[in-house]
């Protein structure tokens, strides 16, 4: 046994004694129901309220029978037995690992009504809009049948929807709005202008999406920030340069970079001596980059759409996109200059935050996907989250086809359109998950030149999502979607209505096509599972080419040999091997990428909560007022008079250089991060010097908001209105927006989409 199997051994053990334990429980429950059922509404949130004591549920079984017999009253939904043992290890802080279609909507709201009755406020976190107000519309009536509130938050969300919402004892709400919401409340000067409560627990659906594929992305708050803009003219030069001779991308191209050749013809074009010089290297030579990279990565109708005159970034690990989004660093400007379109207002960040500092910051966190087994190892180490497996309710009877390997990215695509063309002639439905907007809508021209009807689901359309894929199983329907993984609902065999299900199930049910294998086995799994759901009948395939992506950048630098037949296709156990090997490593580098990530996010994350105890100390108390007045003894006396207002006007002020200082601080980390690397020619290790940087700033930071804040309140006019900052050249943005950014490099995007919400 090695050194540490003992502990997972133990680890495995301990899941195995609950999930006994909980069995035992549930069967338990299930012997109350029948006299449970006798009981009135009133009757059912009374004795749901006695099974509490002292902040926990001490009557288990009861509370089980009770939430089962409201479930069928209120909803029409009587849960089977895994969906209950399934509620008790959410209330237990378990990640639970459940299969497409086995109902975690309804497990979901059972816990969350558990927790609320023991006196806590549950944050049910959603992957999107739509299935946050979905869901709480939804579960509403088994909620409030205890006397519980719920509400939802949306990107549509206003203000003041949005300060009702957080007061609820269950919030449907998507990862981002939390994170956003959070951050705006962190800019405010009097408490009564936040939105939020603190919750006390994290119920995340899709999991393994928020807690792992999304977990280092930082939510950040941008505030306005006028001057000119001339990325424009610098998109005209850069439209100029040649690829190998002006500038080149790395193997994977993800980055892109001038030669000097380059260099030279943009110091030309532009009329200036040098992009190096110190004059232009950190203003010229920085957009010179991001309109380059703007030009050379990112990819319209791949990477973004543009509609009405605007540029809508695509999260490509969901295909969709929100409203008013908005990229950082002046890479939004670069892309609108690069479409022609009206070039946007630049910016600063004020806040940023990484969603697994984000949801490390809940008391609790449980969760529920249905390929958690698959990020155990992360859900550990990141979170000390534990993953509890939920049987079926029924045997799966989906078929896994092997593979369907091809030489070329072209002879792959016409075996696609070929196998879709064949399924659909018998009438069984078919779904398609493709990568992103431009493969969906050539793959859908070409099945619609062959006479077949299809159902397109992206970027473009999400809009439409409920529609599409409430009909996605029924006879002769071929759906092709972006990134299914990523849009949480099921798909009923028969349509909406499931009027055709014995005829689609005789047909042998929904047919699923992967058009490439994604980065990671989970994302495939996730698109398997929409098949099969309940014991349906089903199957699922891939089409893999050697010239797709995970095997570019997996199998870098490697050679295979192999064999195609006429048609292309590849029939080699040694291959079908190879892509595999390709996708553990783009697993293993993803793995990584957020471990080496996270050492450097982990003491940003430390300082924010000292900087969070020291904003909040300042927003509720008389701190601000107390140690401005010890400064400044002679400025106090003159405005004690005021009273409130003083007080009031001592804590804008000391928040407001905080808050400054905390802008640039961010703002300087980032480009200390950008350049670090370079610390390893020097002999130096990076990170060790990167935390040494970072100690030193956030000390610095400190020492200058007292500094600055004492200056103002001694310069700054402060009268019966308040202080006025803007006379100083102190005033806050006018407008701030909210945007999503990915450090993950092989996720298709090297600045991930955000929703953008303006406040002005």
């Amino acid at each position: 046994m090695g050194a540490f199997d003992w502990f997972w051994k133990a680890m495995g053990s301990a899941t195995e004694r609950n999930d006994k334990k909980s069995k035992g429980i549930v069967e338990q429950a299930h012997g109350l129901i029948e006299s449970v059922s006798a009981l009135t509404d009133a009757e059912i949130a009374q004795r749901a309220a006695e099974t509490v004591d002292e902040g926990a549920i001490s009557d288990k079984a009861t509370f089980l029978a009770l939430l089962s017999v409201a479930s069928a009253r209120t909803l029409g939904l009587t849960p089977f037995p895994v969906q209950s043992q399934a509620v008790l290890r959410l209330l237990e802080g378990d990640v639970v690992h459940m299969a497409t279609g086995e109902g975690k909507t309804l497990v979901g709201a059972m816990a969350a009504t558990g927790f609320a009755l023991i006196g806590k406020r549950v944050h049910v976190v959603t992957v999107n809009d739509y299935l946050a107000k979905r869901d709480a519309e939804w579960m509403r009536p088994l909620v409030e049948l205890f006397g519980l509130q719920v509400a939802a938050v949306t990107s549509a969300s206003t203000r003041e929807e949005r300060r009702d919402a957080y007061r609820c004892d269950a919030v449907y709400a998507p990862v981002a709005e939390i994170g956003f919401d959070h951050l705006r409340d962190n800019q405010v000067t009097r408490r009564e202008d936040a939105v939020q409560l603190p919750a006390d627990v994290a119920l995340v659906d899709e999991a393994d999406s928020v807690l792992v594929d999304e977990a280092l992305a930082p939510l950040v708050l941008a505030g306005s920030q006028p001057g000119a803009q001339t990325i424009g003219s610098i998109t005209n030069v850069v439209a100029h340069l040649r690829e190998s001779a002006d500038f080149s991308t790395d193997a994977e191209g993800r980055n892109v970079f001038l030669t000097d050749a380059g260099a030279e013809k943009v110091e030309r074009l532009l009329g200036i001596d040098s992009l190096y010089s110190d004059e232009h290297v950190g203003t010229t030579l920085v957009r010179v980059n991001v309109a380059l990279h703007a030009r050379v990565l990112l990819t319209k109708d791949v990477h973004y759409i543009v509609d009405e005159g605007k540029v809508f970034l695509i999260d490509a690990s969901r295909g969709r996109v929100s409203d008013l989004q908005r990229w950082p660093d002046g890479l939004q400007a670069a892309v609108e200059a690069k479409e022609g379109l009206t070039v946007s207002e630049g910016g600063r960040i004020l806040d940023s935050i990484t969603l697994q500092a984000l949801i490390r910051r809940y008391p609790s966190v449980c969760g529920m996907t249905g390929t958690a087994v698959e990020a155990t190892d992360q859900l550990r180490s990141f979170y000390g989250l534990h993953v509890s497996v939920i049987d079926r309710e029924k045997e799966l009877r989906r078929i896994d086809e092997p593979d369907r390997i091809y030489a070329t990215t072209g002879e792959k695509t016409r075996a696609i359109a070929d196998e879709i063309e064949h399924l659909n002639s018998s009438g069984r439905p078919v779904l398609v998950g493709t990568h992103d907007v431009a493969e969906s809508e050539a793959l859908a021209a070409d099945l619609i030149a062959r006479g077949i009807d299809v159902a397109v689901l992206n970027a473009k359309n999400d809009s439409e999502e409920a529609r599409i894929i409430a009909e996605a199983g029924d006879v002769g329907r071929v759906t092709v979607s972006t990134q299914m993984a990523g849009r949480g609902t099921d798909i009923r065999l028969g349509g909406a209505d499931e009027k055709d299900r014995e005829e689609v199930v005789r047909l042998g049910g929904l047919a699923v096509i992967g058009t490439a294998r994604h980065r990671t086995v989970r994302l495939d799994n996730q698109l398997r599972g929409r098949a099969g759901r309940q014991g349906d009948p089903g199957s699922s395939v891939f089409f893999v080419s050697l010239e797709d992506d995970i095997v570019a950048v997996g199998g870098a630098d490697e050679e295979v040999t192999a064999h195609p037949g006429p048609d292309g296709r590849i029939e080699s156990a040694r291959v079908r091997g190879f892509i595999e090997h390709c996708q553990r490593v783009t697993e293993g580098q993803l793995l990584e990428i957020h471990s080496q990530t996270w050492k450097y996010n982990k003491l940003i994350s430390d300082h924010r909560e000292i900087l969070d105890r020291r904003r909040a100390d300042i927003l509720d108390t008389d701190t601000a007022w107390e140690e401005l007045s010890e400064r400044a003894p002679e400025r106090a006396a003159d405005v004690e008079k005021l009273g409130a207002v003083a007080k009031q006007a001592a804590r804008e002020i000391a928040l407001f250089h905080l808050d400054d200082e905390w802008s640039q601080y961010l703002a300087l980390m980032e480009d200390v991060r950008e350049s670090i690397h370079l610390r390893a020619i020097a002999r130096e290790t990076p990170i060790d010097e990167f935390h040494r940087i970072a100690v030193r700033e956030f000390k610095n930071l400190a020492n200058r908001a007292v500094d600055q804040a004492v200056a103002t309140f001694r310069a700054a006019t402060i009268d019966g209105d308040g202080v006025h900052l803007a006379q100083q050249g102190w005033s806050r943005p006018s407008a701030t927006w909210t945007y999503m950014v990915s450090d993950n490099p092989l996720s298709g995007r090297s600045f991930a989409s955000g929703v953008a919400s303006i406040f002005r």
